[in-house]
């Protein structure tokens, strides 16, 4: 195929297509474009049909012509853009399709029709596949991630950088859940800009869906409306707001009297009307849960807040039993329920290891998966001892010998040249 006209190139050929496209569409067809291109001063093409036909397409002109628009087949599988992509992937590589996406479509149905919505707390890629392949309807990356990964006593000091990064992990592992990332202190407190800008990092560099915040007053109550108005979803929360640990004198139990359960519930009103989708009650007695949630026409989303909220929300290592350290236990609420015991699982099969490395019982033949072909291996000893590495020379005629009266390991491997 051969395109000449002088300074009339192939990019200026797609322009004053896509320029027609846009001028004519209820009447543009692919004869009356080939006609009035060819028509113009210089132009010469050998083979007209086939560049009309690649341009007609990926001009999107198909799109404004066909009854039936071109498409063209989705690829089975996601692959990212690398150009490092190993062939066989173990964590980001081919995967099969998802269910569909939980939205907030799905999520007014259910708590409509009065179906229990289930959440989980998770910051990596790992805890999400689980979240994921589990069928929870929401996962939120909670800035609760300073706490529990990085050992910090409360979570202030998690930054907007480290939400990020976690929400990053989650978003690669979790396909089905709705993604909710958790607004860290600081980032939202000093008005609607910021908290406009914060949550857009969420959205365009952590992919996330949704993100929350705490606190259901002054400022934060503007920041909220100040989201939905932005058309970004945002969940609020009231109750025990950790970030005010400042304010609260520690991590207790909010609404245990009148007075207090009165202002749990207006602060929840308020960051409904200001148009919160949902609202997590935290650490608050059952009847102010209940009357809370009946009083809404929100998803509440309890976690400590009794049975009677419209869903509920646990920290993926808190209701696995993963840590064991003293000062997990030292944060981990009453209320968690352990559904696992992972943690003595994970702490014995780490002394194990220890225990084998240490006698050397590990690796065993089994686990030792690379060999070498005995020729190569006698080559190779030949040309140490040549260079005076005799003991280099023994050690590698041991090992071959030991691996040939071993067995073969447990995966065969390809060799790679």
């Amino acid at each position: 195929m051969v395109l000449s006209s002088g300074s009339f190139v192939l990019p200026r050929l797609t322009q004053r297509l896509c320029c027609s496209v846009q001028s004519c569409k209820s009447s543009l067809s692919l004869p009356a474009l080939q006609s009035q291109l060819v028509q113009t001063p210089g132009f010469k093409l050998n083979k007209p049909s086939s560049l009309f036909q690649t341009l007609f397409h990926t001009s999107g002109a198909h799109s404004f012509l066909s009854p039936k628009p071109h498409t063209t087949p989705k690829p089975q599988f996601q692959v990212r853009n690398m150009s490092n992509l190993p062939e066989s992937t173990v964590y980001g590589g081919p995967q099969s399709p998802p269910a569909q996406r939980f939205n907030l479509r799905l999520l007014q149905r259910k708590y409509k029709a009065g179906e229990p919505i289930t959440v989980v707390t998770a910051y990596d890629y790992p805890s999400a596949v689980h979240v994921d392949s589990a069928g929870i309807d929401l996962c939120l990356v909670g800035d609760s991630v300073g706490m529990v990964v990085h050992g910090h006593d409360t979570t202030l000091p998690v930054t907007m950088d480290d939400m990020i990064l976690h929400c990053k992990a989650v978003a690669r592992g979790a396909r089905r859940p709705m993604l909710i990332g958790d607004l860290p202190f600081g980032s939202y407190e000093q008005g609607p800009e910021q908290a406009i800008a914060s949550a857009t990092r969420f959205l365009k560099e952590g992919g996330m869906d949704a993100v929350k915040l705490e606190g259901g007053h002054g400022k934060r109550v503007v920041a909220a409306q100040a989201l939905a108005e932005a058309g970004i979803a945002v969940m609020g929360h009231v109750g025990l707001t950790p970030q005010a640990i400042s304010v609260l004198g520690g991590f207790r139990p909010q609404g245990k009297s009148a007075s207090t359960a009165l202002q749990v519930m207006e602060h929840a009103l308020a960051l409904q009307d200001a148009g919160c989708f949902a609202v997590v009650l935290e650490c608050i007695p059952s009847p102010v849960a209940a009357a809370i949630t009946r009083g809404l026409h929100i998803p509440t989303i309890g976690i400590g807040a009794g049975p009677l909220t419209s869903g509920q929300v646990l920290v993926y290592h808190d209701l696995l039993g993963m840590m064991q350290h003293p000062h997990h236990a030292k944060v981990t609420p009453k209320f968690c329920k352990q559904y696992a015991n992972v943690g003595a699982v994970i702490g014995a099969a780490l002394v194990d290891y220890r225990n084998e490395v240490s006698s050397r019982a590990f690796p065993s033949p089994a686990h030792t998966a690379y060999r070498i072909d005995p020729e190569q291996a006698q080559s190779f000893e030949r040309e140490l001892r040549e260079r005076g590495l005799t003991a280099a020379a023994e050690a590698a005629a041991e090992a071959q010998v030991r691996d040939l009266t071993a067995g073969e390991p447990r995966f065969k491997t390809q060799a790679m040249d």
